[in-house]
């Protein structure tokens, strides 16, 4: 499918290109910042593309909203550009991807302790988002960032990223899937630490105080079907 591939000018650096469009870092105000630009989307209508396009900015930056006020941490939001398609926010360039850490304390070989601290930090947060009905739709350790704090029990906080595909909920299933996504991310990415999503699931009971039970047994539902699936493939 087609798609506006343009790099961004004036010196700008481009740090991931993907379908749905492009991250850079850039300026807003005359601050350094992180400028996510959505794409053109070539095959469809224009007047569709521009309506879409600013339906999933708007549901963006209202998940930021939403995640201030549940005490979820993210990038400061900066500013929102609907014609120029941009969404400006805090650049963490002290940060890494919790994906990062993970891989480089399996390398080690003696990072247990924090691993299991970090499962007990994602499940906290993602148990968070849940109980105050924020659905991410792309749960993985690539989409948590670590961002460092000095003299803290806990070296980091985990700020949350990529809203792209999240939205506002109450349907327990629409939770299951979430986690659902969450464990094969972990699986793919971190086969090596199979108890990695046990880890954070029992720390998401923990944290997740909204229909917590349904929630559990919806996100069985669809591991069960998800086997199925692969089963029968």
């Amino acid at each position: 499918m087609a798609a506006d591939d343009s790099e961004p000018t004036g010196g700008q650096t481009l740090l991931k290109q993907g379908a749905e469009g492009k991250l850079y870092i850039g300026q807003h105000g005359g601050v350094r910042c992180l400028v996510k630009e959505r794409f053109s989307k070539k095959y469809r209508h224009p007047d569709l593309d521009v309506q879409l396009t600013r339906q999933r900015i708007k549901a963006e930056q209202k998940a930021f909203e939403r995640c201030k006020a549940a005490g979820v941490a993210t990038p400061k939001l900066l500013g929102v550009d609907m014609n120029g398609r941009k969404i400006y926010m805090e650049y963490l360039d002290q940060a890494k991807t919790a994906k990062q850490l993970v891989d480089e304390t399996v390398l080690k070989g003696d990072g247990k302790a924090a691993i299991a601290q970090l499962a007990a930090e994602i499940g906290r947060v993602v148990g968070t988002l849940h109980g105050h009905n924020i659905i991410h739709g792309d749960l993985t350790t690539s989409n948590m960032l670590l961002d460092p704090v000095e003299g803290a029990e806990l070296p980091y906080r985990l700020v949350m990223i990529d809203f792209g595909l999240s939205y506002h909920s109450m349907n327990v299933e629409d939770m299951g899937v979430d986690l659902y996504v969450l464990e094969r991310a972990l699986l793919s990415a971190h086969s090596e630490v199979p108890e990695f999503f046990e880890l954070v699931l029992d720390s998401y009971r923990q944290h997740n105080k909204f229909k917590l039970a349904e929630t559990i047994a919806k996100y069985e539902e669809v591991r069960a079907r998800g086997r199925k699936r692969t089963m029968i493939g």
